[in-house]
């Protein structure tokens, strides 16, 4: 096994120093699945169409403010390797006391790992394609969305996606 070696592996985080994850923020995610594999459907006429892998992917997101109140869902595109969103974090309080807080790497975790131990399940009954080690890749690209402007832009970026040549 590999270990994580510091004078070999330079690895940079690529999240904004300083920057509380977990205190009220909007923020544009991305994440990608392994090695670029469509799993979760396919476009046609410029729409996508979610397989049985999207369809849970789709479930999964819509159910993530049971799961973390101070999730916000906003706009968000399944597209056959990767998934776009528009998530919110905002402080929540439970009879003036705060609720614990999550951060934006908490809740993109989970949710990667609730749809991937779901995912082996539909592939340990032939339902869906295997893969070879992981879902999803092991990082997330996030934006910090500072205004309006860039969140009517990006907006607008996650729902024309499916319109746009893919591969």
């Amino acid at each position: 096994m590999s270990y994580y070696d510091p004078s070999r592996h330079h690895r940079r985080s690529i999240r904004l120093a300083g920057h509380d994850y977990s205190s009220d923020c909007i923020y544009f995610v991305t994440f990608i699945c392994q090695d670029r594999v469509d799993y979760f459907g396919h476009i046609h006429n410029q729409k996508m169409v979610l397989n049985d892998a999207g369809k849970l992917l789709d479930r999964e997101w819509l159910a993530l403010p049971q799961r973390f109140p101070m999730a916000v869902l906003h706009e968000y595109q399944i597209m056959p390797n990767h998934f776009h969103c528009i998530l919110e974090i905002k402080n929540v309080f439970r009879d003036g006391q705060a609720v614990d807080p999550k951060s934006l790497g908490d809740i993109i975790g989970a949710l990667q790992s609730i749809v991937t131990v779901e995912y082996i399940k539909g592939v340990k009954n032939d339902n869906w394609p295997p893969f070879r080690k992981r879902l999803f890749q092991r990082n997330y690209y996030e934006t910090i969305i500072r205004n309006r402007e860039a969140y009517e832009a990006i907006k607008r970026y996650i729902i024309q996606n499916p319109k746009k040549p893919y591969r």
